[in-house]
């Protein structure tokens, strides 16, 4: 009876630990996912450290299993909306897709982009950009790089522009071309904590705060 009634208890425990297991796999994989900021190319608008959480169901939730970089199997489920110029997103790096990156969207597919002296223009219009970081004073010329001097052209169907807040210090669409859709994990939409590595003490200006 003993050993019975243990066998039932550990199938009771491994019952729960599956379902346990499911549940939090599903919802990081289709309604919300915790990130760490590791670099400075979203500053000041996010900082190393901010702790922050996406929101998967807007663009279209996603079931994707693999292991050690092969894909088993992968569904995306219709999106509640498409992403807008202005949308901070978490997306796979087109250069290596193991590793997850985060930009601004600056245009969306028909739109005409144009970087002239590091002010970005869209459809021919100055984009206003408070939130931008400059951090060198050297402008680039168009042969030199794409950092500051890049364009026109129109972003293809299927794709987005994706610029980082910090432009001196960002790899992003610039440098390796529009992303296309299918490469979008969510948006960011707060931080639930802030640690400042440098003063090993928690930012608690910044814990709990939108993101936009």
């Amino acid at each position: 009876m003993v050993k019975r009634k243990r066998r039932s208890e550990l199938r009771e425990w491994i019952k729960t630990i599956v379902v346990a297991g499911t549940v939090v796999i599903l919802f990081r994989g289709m309604v919300a996912q915790a990130y760490q900021i590791p670099s400075g190319s979203m500053e000041n608008t996010l900082l190393v450290g901010d702790y922050i959480y996406i929101n998967k169901m807007l663009y279209g939730s996603e079931i994707d299993l693999g292991f050690q970089g092969h894909r088993f199997f992968y569904h995306r489920f219709p999106a509640f909306r498409e992403p807008r110029p202005g949308d901070i997103i978490v997306f796979r790096y087109p250069g290596d897709q193991r590793k997850d990156f985060i930009k601004r969207c600056v245009a969306v597919a028909g739109q005409t982009i144009e970087i002239r002296s590091k002010t970005l223009y869209v459809d021919g219009k100055k984009r206003n950009e408070p939130f931008t970081v400059h951090g060198d004073p050297r402008v680039f010329s168009a042969e030199q790089s794409p950092r500051d001097n890049l364009g026109p052209f129109v972003v293809p169907q299927g794709a987005v522009f994706m610029m980082g807040d910090n432009r001196d210090n960002s790899l992003d669409s610039r440098f390796w071309g529009p992303l296309p859709m299918s490469l979008i994990r969510g948006k960011a939409i707060f931080r639930y904590f802030s640690w400042d590595g440098e003063r090993h003490f928690p930012r608690f200006g910044q814990i709990l705060r939108p993101i936009r």
